[in-house]
């Protein structure tokens, strides 16, 4: 069946500016980190997909080593592009990275030029794409040459590759002298990805600062924390859950630990009378620090997307509810 867009799609989606560029992204974006690969059902990743852009949910955003297997999250894309995106593509903001293990050898990682520009190119063949509208360096590389990664990325730019670039997990000094080497490049720093929510908040210590200062957008992934910042764990570990599964390398049943779980119980009751799921309210919170342009959701169903796509058109915190929180975490 042929696809045709949600006519109303941006309608009930938010869009803020990136930093100090002129690229708007909606508040949620969809990440293809899990369950877009090769191991999973290419119908439910399609309905995601789908369903996400008809929300207003334009960015999309993926790296070389996405999956499982690494690579087949792009393929999957590739596929519904084709399929079903092909004419909206300039409605869309798709984003890879290269920095993580993908190949074989010593070229096959990290942040020389020979690698991310080699990466991109399977990157883009991957998707069909003649170019991605983000690329990231998806990790700093401590044995090259800061310089060479980014001159590497302001080529990806002035090859055509790619449109804007962005880093990923870098630390606040990185990010600085990145910023200022894209500068004098002429290709400037547009985004920033780094792990951030509830309990992990490690950007307030200086990285946020950076941001702010050098204009820089912000797109925090892991806002869930593997799920636990949700009200998935609240009575119990589920069997289906990814702390339940033994191979599961991001999240264990030894971190579902009593007293977490407390505060996230606490956490929710303040979503309840905001009339919102845990999960809405730890993005709501994400979103209350002005650098953050977007927040990045994983998903393994329509509904997960749904529920967050919501997030859009709820109010945001007040002043007491973020002091009620900071009351929580900090306890």
């Amino acid at each position: 069946m042929v696809y045709l867009a949600n006519e109303t799609r941006y309608d009930a989606m938010t869009y803020r500016r990136t930093g100090r560029s002129g690229l708007k992204l909606p508040v949620i974006a969809l990440g293809l980190w899990h369950n877009f690969g090769g191991a999973h059902l290419l119908d439910n990743s399609r309905a995601m997909l789908r369903r996400a852009f008809d929300l207003g949910i334009t960015h999309f955003d993926l790296a070389n080593n996405y999956g499982p297997p690494p690579g087949s999250a792009e393929d999957t894309f590739g596929m519904v592009m084709a399929q079903d995106f092909k004419p909206y593509r300039d409605e869309m903001i798709i984003s890879t990275k290269a920095g993580y293990d993908m190949w074989p050898g010593p070229y096959g990682e990290w942040g020389s030029r020979k690698y991310l520009i080699a990466s991109l190119d399977q990157s883009l063949k991957r998707m069909g794409l003649e170019y991605v509208d983000i690329f990231y360096s998806h990790r700093p590389d401590p044995e090259t040459p800061l310089e060479e990664t980014m001159m590497a990325l302001d080529f990806a730019v002035r090859s055509g590759r790619a449109l804007y670039v962005g880093v990923s997990n870098y630390n606040a000094e990185q990010t600085r002298r990145a910023a200022q080497i894209l500068r004098e490049l002429g290709t400037p720093c547009l985004i920033h990805q780094p792990r951030y929510n509830m309990l992990d908040r490690w950007i307030e210590n200086g990285l946020t600062d950076v941001l702010e200062q050098e204009g820089i957008g912000c797109i925090p992934f892991s806002p869930l924390e593997q799920g636990i910042l949700t009200n998935r764990y609240l009575s119990g570990i589920p069997a289906d859950s990814r702390a339940a599964v033994t191979s599961s390398r991001f999240l264990h049943e030894s971190d579902i630990k009593p007293e977490l779980i407390d505060k996230v119980r606490r956490l929710n009751g303040i979503a309840e009378r905001r009339g919102q799921t845990m999960a809405q309210l730890a993005c709501t919170w994400i979103l209350r620090l002005p650098v953050i342009t977007s927040v990045l959701i994983g998903a393994s169903k329509v509904s997960q997307i749904e529920d967050i796509a919501a997030v859009a058109n709820q109010a945001p915190l007040s002043g007491d509810e973020i002091r009620d929180i900071e009351t929580i975490l900090k306890g």
